[in-house]
Formats: C-alpha cells, structure tokens, sequence
C-alpha cells in the first residue's frame, strides 16, 4: 500500500483535547515531526480535521 509523510506545522498547545488525541494517533505531538504512514482513508480523515496544524511532505 501507498505510504503518505506528514509533517507537524502548528502547535497543540491552547487548542482542543479533540485535536491533540488526533495528533498523537497520527504519531505526533512536537513540531516540525515528521511520520510515515499508509495513504488510507482513515489517515487522510485525521489530516482533514487539523489542516491549519499538518502538511504532506512528498
């Protein structure tokens, strides 16, 4: 299966619990991070609830 990286580019600090446990289940939580996961439906959920906070990287 396709792999997707995704960068963190905002902070959670003073946003919603929501969006920190959407981070750490993508594996972040520190700025500037970066992760490599499978391109599913289910990652590409997570990256559409927290655009002003993750990048794709190609």
């Amino acid at each position: 299966m396709a792999k997707i990286k995704i960068k963190q580019i905002g902070s959670p600090i003073r946003r919603p619990e929501s969006q920190k446990k959407i981070l750490i289940g993508l594996g972040l939580g520190k700025m500037n991070r970066v992760v490599e996961l499978e391109d599913t439906a289910e990652v590409r959920g997570a990256i559409a609830k927290l655009p002003h906070m993750v990048a794709v990287v190609d």
